[in-house]
């Protein structure tokens, strides 16, 4: 498989590029970030570097990846998006490229969440809102240097906790939760920034006298990584479309 690694300075850049450099199937054909690193073979041309790729694999900036998957769609090339803070504005561009290419936006490229927010659509289904019913929080602590927040998995665990309750996550969401009395129906999310935690998430549902927590822990960065290496094999040779890590996987959603 020959890759193209896009925001290869960052954190995820770096630990994907190495575990692929373990990988002797995979060749990396093009290392990219916004500023020019000659010694250490980054570039800013990605066009350039996308000739002759299977796929690129985006973990930069939200305000670069519309212009990224135009660019793969110009050429071809497969896209995984592990960005995230994205805006309406990449949902659109995402749109329009999957009718050329097979395109996979994912807030987190790990598979143990992929299930995680399968459960969470699951339990949301089957434990009613209202009054004697459930409420559902949602927590996700990071290290003190992510910007965005709360984290795009954990908005994708909202996201899904609403599809479970056939709902809209913008309908309902309270971002950050504030002081007062809570409203029926409200999907809440706190956050944490701290040290050098890698990814807290969790997701309550409360009833009268009783908790339900379904929860998830990554202590290595490589997690992400050996997940989105898995997804971008999986992603080339695929048809044009949008396709998601539940794909990668094989999951069914589950009724």
């Amino acid at each position: 498989m020959r890759w193209v690694m896009v925001g290869a300075a960052g954190r995820m850049g770096q630990t994907i590029t190495q575990l692929a450099a373990t990988q002797p199937e995979l060749h990396c054909v093009g290392a990219i970030d916004r500023a020019a690193d000659v010694a250490r073979g980054i570039s800013t041309d990605l066009a350039g570097v996308l000739r002759g790729a299977d796929v690129m694999i985006d973990f930069s900036s939200p305000t670069q990846t519309a212009t990224n998957l135009a660019r793969c769609a110009e050429q071809g090339v497969a896209a995984l998006i592990g960005t995230t803070g994205l805006d309406d504005d990449v949902e659109a561009a995402a749109a329009a490229a999957a009718q050329r290419i097979p395109v996979l936006i994912a807030a987190n490229t790990s598979l143990g969440v992929t299930l995680l927010a399968e459960l969470v659509r699951a339990a949301a289904r089957a434990l009613p809102e209202g009054p004697d019913g459930f409420d559902i929080e949602i927590f996700e602590g990071h290290h003190r240097h992510k910007k965005d927040a709360p984290s795009g998995t954990a908005l994708a665990l909202g996201r899904a906790a609403a599809a479970g309750r056939a709902q809209a996550l913008n309908d309902v969401a309270v971002a950050p939760r504030g002081s007062g009395e809570r409203k029926i129906g409200e999907i809440g999310f706190s956050v944490l920034r701290a040290g050098d935690i890698v990814g807290d998430h969790a997701v309550y549902f409360a009833g009268a006298g009783e908790r339900l927590v379904l929860q998830h822990q990554a202590t290595d960065r490589t997690i992400f990584a050996r997940g989105a290496l898995q997804a971008a094999r999986w992603l080339v040779g695929r048809p044009a479309g949008r396709y998601s890590m539940a794909d990668v996987i094989g999951l069914k959603t589950i009724t």
